[in-house]
């Protein structure tokens, strides 16, 4: 059995190209000579990722007037930073190819992340934060250290799985009391390893409980309310089959009024649709 997080993500996927992208980007867009071409270069490198990046900005999530044909013109109207964040987020949907389809179906997983992704990009809108998409990314990997768990500790995973179903607990406090450790820890190491930023990471680590959250406390909690609202909205599934438990400190750091949520679900059921068929492939 894994004694530590650090246990499971050492040599479980093959990260480098998403580290290497995301280092070579960090140092393009730093650079003070750099343009919207040369970050668009890099980019374009990845066929794949070109084209979900065109599908997401071009879907109705942006509501841009006009086609958007190149990663250089996205960058001029989204933003180098957004627009990073963004590539490096969607560089994970190819990963955990190798995920038991008997513990997760991975279509399911993704769709819940998306959700999450869109909720926590919504909260921040309403917070008038700068850069929203770094919001979406937090999203969309807050769970990531899941299929890790369901790859690497297969058999922990499914008494987890049988006990969470069987219990009523929720899946994370199942996943502590038989690892030691829950999803959480294994994708904050993950990202950290891998020198995402720290809103990432702390997102990751802390989604349930952000009154840990000492370097991002307020983005933390956005991270928690979407996933609750995710949760409870049911679009897609980690793995866990309960609404988590929503801390009411978390909403009060956000300083937000209760009446922006009817129109933020109805936003985010709305933007989901789109999401999924441009990070996915159409909703079947």
């Amino acid at each position: 059995m894994p004694r530590r997080p650090e246990d499971l993500i050492r040599g479980a996927i093959e990260v480098g190209t998403i580290q290497t992208m995301y280092q070579r980007l960090v140092q393009v867009i730093d650079h003070p000579l750099s343009s919207a071409a040369d970050v668009g270069k890099v980019i374009s490198e990845d066929p794949g990722l070109t084209a979900r990046l065109l599908r997401l900005v071009n879907s109705p999530i942006y509501g841009f007037p006009s086609r958007i044909d190149t990663v250089t013109q996205a960058i001029s109207i989204v933003g180098m930073t957004q627009l990073r964040d963004l590539a490096i987020g969607t560089s994970f949907m190819r990963l955990f190819s190798n995920v038991p389809s008997h513990l997760v179906d991975m279509d399911s997983f993704w769709r819940h992340s998306i959700a999450c992704g869109l909720t926590a990009r919504q909260l921040a809108a309403h917070r008038r934060e700068a850069n929203v998409e770094r919001f979406f990314v937090a999203g969309l990997l807050h769970d990531i250290g899941r299929p890790i768990i369901f790859m690497r500790a297969p058999l922990e995973a499914a008494s987890a799985l049988l006990e969470s179903s069987r219990t009523g607990d929720l899946l994370f406090q199942v996943e502590q009391k038989l690892l030691g450790f829950h999803h959480g820890s294994v994708g904050s190491a993950l990202l950290e390893r891998w020198r995402l930023p720290g809103l990432l990471v702390d997102g990751a680590a802390w989604h349930h409980a952000p009154r840990l959250a000492t370097r991002f406390p307020a983005e933390t909690a956005v991270v928690h309310v979407a996933d609750v609202i995710a949760n409870a909205l049911e679009l897609g599934s980690s793995g866990e089959h309960q609404v988590p438990a929503f801390e009411p400190a978390a909403w009060d750091l956000l300083d937000l009024s209760p009446s922006i949520l009817p129109g933020l679900i109805k936003q985010v059921e709305t933007q989901f649709v789109h999401a999924v068929a441009a990070i996915l492939g159409p909703v079947h």
